[in-house]
Parts: C-alpha cells; structure tokens; sequence
C-alpha cells in the first residue's frame, strides 16, 4: 500500500472532568481548540521534505478557520511524482456537516486543486459514519454543479463526472495505492 502521515489537529479534549472520570475518554466533551500551529506544521513538513522523507500527508483541522492556512501550506510542498502528495483532509468531527463541507471544499479549491481531493474519510470506529459518504457526494455535486450554473466551471458533462468520480474514489484508490 502506498503509506500515508495524516495529521489531525486543533482539539481540546475531555474538558469535562468530571464526566470524563466517570465516562472514560472518547465519550464527548471535546471542544475546537483555537490555537493554528500553521508555522509549526510548515517547519515539520519543510524539514521532511529536505531530507527527501516527506510523504504523502494529509492536514485536517477540527478549528474551520484553518481551512486557509492549510490551503496555503500544502502548495508549498507538492511534488511532480505524486498528484496531490499534501492534502487537505476533508471537513472533520464538528465540521462533517453540510456548510463544514462546503467551506473546507470552497476553500480547497480557492487555494489549490478540487480535482485532487481524496474526498470524505470514514470514522471506522462508527458503522453509520459509511453513510457520510454518500451525503458527502450529495454536496460536492451541488456545490460543482452550482459553480457551473454562475458560470465559474465548464458546463462539460464528461469533465464534471470524472472531477466527482475521481473525487468520490478514483483518487483515494490512486493515493493510497489500492489494487482494486
């Protein structure tokens, strides 16, 4: 398989102790940390990529105000030999929800390449969480099919369908190098 580093970030967890005592932890009562280690997060990344040990990485933030900075911070560190090599992970925890999904991918395709995405990951803890998924392609496909009605993407039937294929699996399949 083709190994990944995914980096998740910008959570404060179990601030209710006294519901943790008693509940143990990954039970709730976690909360958006505000604090973007944007400068951190490019230090660790530049000083892999030096080293030529940089490897396909996706960011996710819990805090949607990072949406930007991860934007940024991923171009710096593309490479010719793997489309996409630093992601930004998909909207996640309290961002899975219907606007979380539209600003994450509003602000992903701003700052760099829709077309790449790796798209909804899963919460393999939760059965239900597959659901997403399918929620997910609902989304992407009104927010691209929006974007073609105001004009600020091809009406081209045959491009759109591989952007949301590709999107929806082909890419993830590719990234993670699955012989499917």
């Amino acid at each position: 398989l083709g190994w990944a580093m995914q980096l998740h970030y910008g959570c404060k967890r179990d601030n209710d102790v006294k519901r943790f005592r008693k509940l143990g932890p990954d039970t709730g009562f976690d909360c958006i940390d505000t604090y973007t280690p944007s400068a951190q997060l490019a230090d660790l990344l530049n000083a892999l990529n030096v080293t030529d040990e940089l490897p396909k990485t996706i960011l996710y933030s819990l805090n949607p105000n990072d949406n930007a900075a991860i934007g940024t911070i991923i171009g710096c560190f593309q490479d010719a030999g793997v489309a996409g090599k630093i992601q930004q992970g998909s909207a996640w925890w309290f961002n899975d929800h219907k606007q979380g999904m539209i600003d994450q991918m509003t602000s992903l395709a701003n700052l760099g390449l829709l077309s790449n995405f790796v798209g909804m990951l899963t919460d393999s803890r939760s059965f239900l969480s597959y659901t997403r998924h399918e929620y997910f392609r609902r989304i992407l496909c009104n927010l691209i099919g929006g974007w073609v009605e105001n004009g600020e993407y091809p009406a081209d039937e045959e491009i759109l369908g591989r952007i949301v294929q590709d999107i929806s699996y082909n890419n993830a399949v590719r990234y993670f190098g699955f012989d499917l």
